[in-house]
């Protein structure tokens, strides 16, 4: 039996640099998995869309899908959009929508090699404050999951850990950068949990000119692609409800 096509859904940005880094992702998964095709639609901005590489899968005679939601927290566009696109889907497609990324191990793991690229060491931590700045989101379920994955990372040896939110939530980046240094952490560093480049990554940049230390965003770093295949591997077995059956 084939393995199921692997549809990576993304948001879509108008800033060029947001699909770049996408296709990237998805070019380091089929890497890593090179016996799963694997495909890419965006919900908004960019081409092709979700509902086009549907319809295209369909007609070249495509059973089962797995639709991969690019986000790291469930909130509305995991509980929403994505749903009522994938039910517009053709009919023969048999479509399993797999979990968000996060939280994961991985992920953190992926802040961690971000942030050591961005001259941090591992000597660094107990002296260093990270801020851990999401892009921000109206769904409690969502900022709670952003602010646990801070608890559980402070654990792993940093000085101090706070969520910051670009959007929606408070408090922002610049904020939480002297919360930390007020607590008097040595230096302050700021980790973007955000997947890839544009508006508000951006302004979290802008939110960290006073950090020491501003890390890339996850981007198609190597753990990123391998959380994917675990979403993938984890919705493709059989106890999941199937979208369109």
């Amino acid at each position: 039996m084939p393995r199921p096509v692997l549809l990576v859904i993304a948001h879509g940005s108008r800033d060029p640099r947001h699909a770049a880094t996408v296709h990237a992702l998805v070019r380091r998964v089929r890497a890593l998995r090179p016996g799963v095709r694997v495909e890419t639609g965006f919900l908004d901005f960019n081409i092709p869309s979700v509902s086009g590489v549907l319809e295209s899968l369909a007609a070249e005679g495509v059973r089962d899908v797995v639709a991969l939601p690019l986000l790291l927290t469930r909130a509305f566009h995991a509980k929403s959009d994505i749903p009522a696109v994938l039910s517009e889907a053709p009919a023969r497609l048999r479509i399993r929508q797999a979990e968000v990324l996060g939280p994961s191990p991985l992920l953190t793991a992926a802040l961690e090699r971000r942030l050591y690229e961005a001259g941090l060491s591992p000597a660094d931590k107990s002296s260093t404050g990270v801020v851990l700045a999401s892009a921000g989101s109206t769904d409690p379920e969502a900022i709670a999951v952003i602010a646990e994955i801070a608890r559980e990372w402070r654990r792993t040896g940093w000085c101090a850990v706070r969520p910051a939110f670009a959007s929606a939530s408070l408090p922002r980046t610049e904020d939480a950068v002297r919360e930390l240094r007020a607590l008097g952490c040595e230096r302050v560093a700021v980790a973007p949990y955000v997947l890839a480049p544009g508006f508000l990554p951006d302004r979290i940049a802008r939110g960290a000119a006073e950090a020491d230390v501003v890390a890339d965003v996850l981007g198609a770093s190597p753990e990123v692609a391998r959380v994917l295949l675990q979403r993938y591997d984890a919705a493709r077995t059989p106890v999941l409800t199937a979208i369109g059956a």
